[in-house]
């Protein structure tokens, strides 16, 4: 596996120097012993980090169920059209990476991944699929997770309490155990979900979508590559190169959704981070500032944009899609990498809890009175534009964190956006759909340095529907997951401006399109 890397002069030295320092602190060796003390002396740390290693084997483990997962995978192809995992964040990225660069295989259900609380998304999913021919896989780690349990709820409650519908990928000891589920696989209890893609949060789909598993989970460990790249992305950043912008073949573009993850969640804490930096156009060199380093991931693509930049830039060849088995590791090997290179824990994630925390207040508060609180824009459009873009300095990213349906369209304008954006401030930019972020560059946003600046995107849902057994609905939960978000960005000092796009989401996109044009 072949990174190539073009470095300045002085950069290039400086990685050399700490891949050195790696070497003589056998770093790869250690990872591979897990040996924790390689970023603490903290016995009660160190534990914790001993019980988030299992990543590290369990393409091997898995291997010893491929034949058990393939005999569960050809029963349920004779009665199933659809398989829908429900899950949030390491529980879905990876199916969602498996689903859209795979696609369909022929004679098996087409895998389908839903990670948002937006009820219009709910009601296209619904619309989508034949409920009485879908089989719906709660994927949730704890099994305390809201969003895997509330669209449990949903489901099982359209289907008149089915389980022959439903399995669950927990952990031993999780709640969702005790629930009607037709079968559940007990995940390895010492793997962090965002480092789950070869567990079976990731194995389990790929089987019930018709993938070859034995090839996917048989690679070599490509750990010396994987070191090199995860000390060079941590010396970029501690040298002011923390925009890690990544260009990545259309084919393989979901990946950047799961590596995005996975560095953000793991690296922005303490003040520190790795900002990954997913679907930007590249642009010409003069709107890039001296922050970035860019990532080419391509399987057929060469992408002479980057030939002659001057800019550090690694370029990397998937030579199959079957290759993405080793692509996990890989990146996880080099994340654990940076973080050591960082000096922090790269295996927790200590503000993510702020904004769920926040968001149970919320609901709380609402099951209570039955309102939400008023969350009305205090200042217009125009002004609350032109505010946060005058805050922006050399160095900072734009984001945009948008509690809106997904949809082509929305993309394409907030593309246009971003772009403009980029273009006229030469600062980073990136797009978010919560709750999905919320378990990704959330933790980046919060934990991490103060160099972002935030537009929170809201506008009215189409439609709603309830979230059996609890007293709000689906645009209520999506509405306190924003209202959430926001309080615990604001009580960290962000700078963060909620924006409503009002009825007309597209409308309301273009009003916004306008407003920082005029700025």
């Amino acid at each position: 596996m072949d990174f190539v890397e073009q470095f300045p002069d002085a950069l290039a030295e400086r990685i050399n120097n700490a891949i050195a320092e790696a070497k003589n602190a056998r770093i790869a060796e250690r990872i591979r012993a897990k040996d924790a003390s390689v970023w603490t002396t903290n016995d009660s740390v160190a534990k914790m980090i001993k019980n988030s290693l299992g990543w590290l084997t369990v393409a091997d483990e898995m291997l010893g169920v491929v034949d058990e997962l393939r005999a569960f995978a050809e029963e349920v192809r004779g009665k199933f059209r659809h398989v829908m995992v429900c899950g949030m964040g390491g529980s879905s990225l990876c199916p969602e990476v498996l689903a859209r660069t795979f696609g369909r295989q022929e004679g098996f259900p087409e895998l389908l991944v839903l990670d948002s609380t937006d009820p219009d998304v709910i009601a296209g999913f619904e619309a989508r699929i034949e409920i009485e021919r879908c089989l719906f896989v709660i994927a949730s780690k704890s099994g305390t997770t809201t969003e895997p349990n509330v669209f449990y709820k949903y489901w099982y409650d359209r289907l008149g309490r089915r389980p022959e519908h439903f399995i669950a990928i927990t952990d031993p000891g999780s709640p969702l155990v005790e629930q009607d589920f037709s079968r559940v696989f007990l995940n390895q209890a010492d793997i962090g979900g965002r480092y789950s893609a070869l567990s079976y949060f990731g194995v389990v789909p790929a089987a019930l979508m018709g993938l070859d598993i034995r090839k996917l989970l048989q690679f070599e460990k490509h750990t010396d590559a994987a070191l090199r790249l995860g000390v060079a992305i941590g010396e970029c950043a501690k040298a002011g190169r923390d925009k890690l912008t990544f260009v990545i073949d259309p084919k393989l573009a979901t990946l950047g959704l799961w590596i995005e993850q996975l560095i953000a969640e793991s690296t922005g804490k303490e003040g520190k981070g790795i900002l990954p930096v997913v679907g930007e156009s590249l642009g010409e060199p003069s709107v890039y500032g001296d922050d970035r380093v860019f990532v080419s991931i391509s399987l057929d693509t060469d992408f002479s944009g980057l030939k002659d930049s001057d800019q550090p830039v690694i370029r990397h060849r998937i030579n199959d899609i079957y290759d993405l088995g080793a692509e996990f590791l890989v990146w996880e090997f080099a994340t654990a990498c940076a973080g050591w290179r960082l000096g922090i824990n790269p295996f927790d994630q200590p503000n993510v809890q702020e904004a769920k925390d926040a968001t149970k207040e919320l609901l709380a508060e609402f099951t209570e009175s039955k309102k939400l609180p008023d969350s009305t824009p205090e200042a217009s459009l125009n002004d609350s534009v032109r505010s946060q873009l005058t805050q922006l300095k050399p160095g900072d990213y734009i984001a945009f964190l948008n509690y809106i349906e997904q949809l082509p369209e929305v993309d394409h304008k907030l593309q246009q956006i971003r772009t403009r954006l980029r273009d006229t401030t030469r600062c980073a930019t990136t797009i978010g759909y919560g709750p999905r972020f919320l378990h990704s560059t959330g933790q980046l946003h919060k934990g991490g340095p103060d160099s972002g600046v935030f537009f929170q995107l809201g506008a009215k849902d189409k439609t709603d529907f309830p979230v059996p057994g609890e007293a709000y609905s689906f645009s209520v939960l999506k509405e306190a997951q924003a209202l959430g978000d926001f309080r615990a960005l604001t009580k960290r000092g962000r700078r963060v401006v909620r924006i409503d796009l009002g009825d007309d989401l597209l409308g309301g996109l273009d009003s916004l399109e306008q407003a920082i044009r005029s700025s």
